[in-house]
Formats: structure tokens, sequence, C-alpha cells
């Protein structure tokens, strides 16, 4: 049986993975909502025009919103289908992605309704990545330990790693 770690990985993986299919969908073409379409057009333009260095270097709002919609989109497929390693780092890269965008929201001073998708959202990207970090338990081993003829099970703990103390 699956533990609750990897239960918990597998469904945040694929919820997260979908929501960016979604959301990168929505900013590339106006197929599944026209108005949500428009809407991304028109905050698009508001962060170029925000920050005059973007139009400096060449990038338009559609370049800009086209790129992280597609983005959104590869990282959104490998976060849901592939397994390993390539999600954690689909994992890492939306949430760049996720602070970028608060970035700019912050930057044309949108209220926080208008953004709190995308703070709850870093935050699921963040726990899913410090989940998926940390190592597996492993399970105590178990031994026998004869006294006197009887035999006892003895648990024998990890030894604590050289120069650190074990604090129990």
């Amino acid at each position: 049986m699956a533990s609750p770690r990897t239960i918990t990985i597998v469904a945040l993986s694929v919820a997260l993975g979908l929501f960016f299919v979604f959301m990168g969908t929505i900013k590339l073409t106006p197929r599944l909502s026209r108005d949500a379409y428009d809407e991304m057009k028109r905050a698009y333009k508001s962060y170029v025009r925000a920050l005059p260095m973007l139009k400096k270097i060449g990038v338009s709002s559609i370049l800009l919103r086209k790129s992280i919609g597609a983005l959104e989109v590869v990282c959104g497929i490998v976060m849901t289908l592939v397994p390993g390693r390539p999600k954690d780092v689909a994992n890492f890269l939306l949430l760049l992605l996720v602070l970028a965008v608060l970035f700019f929201h912050q930057l044309v001073g949108d209220p926080l309704k208008r953004y709190a998708h995308a703070l709850v959202f870093g935050i699921l990207l963040t726990c899913r990545l410090l989940i998926a970090r940390q190592p597996e338990e492993q399970p105590p081993e178990k031994r026998i330990l004869s006294v006197n003829g009887d035999e006892l099970p003895l648990i024998r703990e990890a030894a604590p790693e050289k120069g650190k103390m074990k604090v129990s």
C-alpha cells in the first residue's frame, strides 16, 4: 500500500498540474473562456506598461502572456504525467513563475482578491516541493537479542551522524 506521503505528493501533483494546464490554456487561447482570455490580455498589457524595462528588451505583452502560458501548460503536463525528478523541476519553475506573477500584481497595485489564487497555489507548490524533497522514513531494524536463553526483540535505532548529538 502506498504511504500517506506518496498519496499526498501524487494528489498535489495532479491537482496542481491540471490547474496550471487550465490557466496556461486560458492565457494562450480564448476557446475555454473569452472573458478570461480578454482579462488576461488586459492584465498583461498593464504589467508591461508598469515595467518599461520589458519594452526596452523587446518583450511585448503578447510575448510575455504567451510565454508564461506556454510554460504553465508544459510544467502542468509534466506535473500531471511525468514521474520522478522532472516533476520537482516543473514544480520549482512554476513556483518561480508564481513569484513573478505576484510581483507583477504588486507592481500594478492590484487588490488582494485579484491575486489571492496565486498566493494559495504558491503555498501549495511550496508544500508539494517540501514534501517531495524530504527523505522517506525507514522503519527501525528489528533484531533478536539472546539473554540467558531468552530471546528478546531489540530495536536498533540509527546512530546519529558524526558530530551530531541525538536528543530524545
